[in-house]
Parts: C-alpha cells; sequence; structure tokens
C-alpha cells in the first residue's frame, strides 16, 4: 500500500514538473496516451516514463535499465546517472536537444518518447554523456565500464574523452566507432556505420573535429586529426582524410569537394542526394 502511494506521488510530481518542462510534459502526455493505446506496454512505460517526475530521473533509469549487467546492477548504475544530471544540468540540457534533434530529423520518429524508449542511438549517446562527466571528474575505469557496456548492448562505440555536442541524431544507431580524441559540434547528424578514428598507433591528438551542422552519411569513414568544417556533407561510403571546408560536399574514397551543401543546414535538412552540379 505504502509502495503504491509513492508511486501515484510519482506520477503526480511527473505532471507537475512537466508544466515548467516543455520536452518532458510532451514525453509524459505521450506515454499516457500510449499506455491508453497499447495496455501491454503499460509496465514499461509507467516504470520508464510516468513513475519519475523529471526527465533527468527518467533517463537515469533508462540507462541503468539498460546497461545493467551482473558485473554492475541497475541501482548502482542509476545512482551514478542520478549524480551526475545533479552535478552538471548541461548533460539533460544536451538530452533535450537530442531528443527534439531526432523528432525533427528522423522521419521514423513521431513522438518525443520514442528515443527514450526505443532508440539505441539517442540512448547511446546519453550514456556516452554520463561517461564523459565521469572522466572529467577523474573516474576512469568506471568511465571505461560504461563504455564497454554501451559496445556490447547498442554497437556503439564512443570513447568516454570524446567530446559531443548537443542536438546530436544518430539514425539506425549501429557500428558507430568515436575515437578518443575526437570532436563532435552542435546539431550533427550521424548515420550507421560512421567512424571518426584515427590513422595509425600515434598516441596524441588524432582524431577528427567535426563542425556543427554537419552530415555524415552512412558508411563514412573519417580518419585522423582533421577538421570537417561546419554545414559540410560527407556522402555515404566516403573516406575522408584531409580537411573539409565549411558548406561543402564531399564524396569518393579518398573523398574529394564535389559541390557545395546545397542548404544552411544539411544535418537539420537531411539531404543525402549528390544533385548534378551540386
Amino acid at each position: 500500500m505504502a509502495q503504491q502511494r509513492e508511486t501515484i506521488a510519482n506520477m503526480d510530481a511527473a505532471k507537475m514538473d512537466s508544466k515548467v518542462d516543455p520536452v518532458w510534459h510532451r514525453i509524459v502526455l505521450e506515454a499516457e496516451r500510449a499506455v491508453h493505446e497499447e495496455p501491454l506496454l503499460g509496465g514499461l512505460i509507467h516504470s520508464s516514463v510516468l513513475y519519475h517526475g523529471t526527465l533527468e530521473r527518467a533517463l537515469a533509469y533508462r540507462i541503468s535499465m539498460k546497461l545493467g549487467s551482473p558485473e554492475m546492477q541497475e541501482q548502482l548504475l542509476r545512482e551514478i546517472c542520478d549524480e551526475a544530471y545533479s552535478s552538471d544540468p548541461e548533460i539533460a540540457i544536451a538530452a533535450r536537444a537530442d531528443i527534439t534533434a531526432v523528432h525533427d530529423r528522423d522521419p521514423a520518429c513521431h513522438r518525443f518518447i520514442q528515443p527514450l524508449l526505443f532508440f539505441k542511438g539517442f540512448q547511446a549517446i546519453q550514456a556516452h554523456r554520463v561517461a564523459h562527466w565521469l572522466w572529467q571528474k577523474g573516474r576512469r575505469d568506471l568511465a571505461y565500464f560504461i563504455q564497454m557496456r554501451v559496445s556490447e548492448k547498442f554497437a556503439i562505440d564512443i570513447h568516454p574523452a570524446a567530446k559531443i555536442g548537443k542536438g546530436i541524431m544518430i539514425d539506425h544507431g549501429h557500428g558507430i566507432v568515436i575515437g578518443e580524441t575526437a570532436v563532435v559540434g552542435d546539431n550533427v547528424s550521424i548515420l550507421h556505420s560512421v567512424t571518426l578514428g584515427g590513422t595509425g598507433k600515434e598516441d596524441e591528438d588524432r582524431h577528427p573535429k567535426i563542425g556543427d551542422g554537419v552530415l555524415i552519411g552512412a558508411g563514412a569513414k573519417v580518419l585522423g586529426n582533421i577538421k570537417v568544417g561546419c554545414n559540410s556533407r560527407i556522402a555515404s561510403g566516403s573516406v575522408v582524410l584531409s580537411e573539409v571546408p565549411p558548406c561543402k560536399t564531399v564524396a569518393g574514397v579518398p573523398a574529394r569537394i564535389v559541390g557545395e551543401a546545397g542548404c544552411d543546414q544539411p544535418s537539420i535538412t537531411m539531404d543525402q542526394i549528390l544533385k548534378s552540379g551540386a
């Protein structure tokens, strides 16, 4: 009975807090509708969304449930996530931008609740944000553990030292590799099987620097400590070995400039077609 009262109180808190958080407000409304439309998912949706008072608490729960294992129980991971969100509000601000980005750019995403519950690209990025926080705090073995579990669970391998901006969409999140010294700017869209990697055994700054608004097509490999300029496009299957100027489209193996980006914000329009003369 006491547990039931606590659950009701938490659900009331979720509704109250959603009034001042538009992203969370929308997720809560969508969750309530989803339970009504598909009662068989009621347990999942209540435990993942409606039981929690904030998006931060829901994210901590979802990450812990996805990454928990006999080596580290869900409760411990949840406490780590809660600590990270409490210590650095920017982590959850970035998560809200990521949810909005996925909804706006992925035609398969029709509701804000989908990335939180179902999209492993979004979930992997949120787990990485916690791992990066741990890395910055000097808790590197724990950061490596989260990296390992994300790789095992989602087939997405992001070094905890990598710096990832906000408003990130990983579409069809599978086979993504992002190296230790890589930097990814804001509002970047990355499709499946993309590698931001090094070119050898060098131990210094050795990974790409991706500018804001870049669109990286499926299977593209960007290798070495090179800069990809803001609002550029990398065509699917390309191997980029040299700097890409802003607002250009590159394609090929090795990649070369084949034209302009074609629009102001390719990562948002998601236009991957190489038009004649573009």
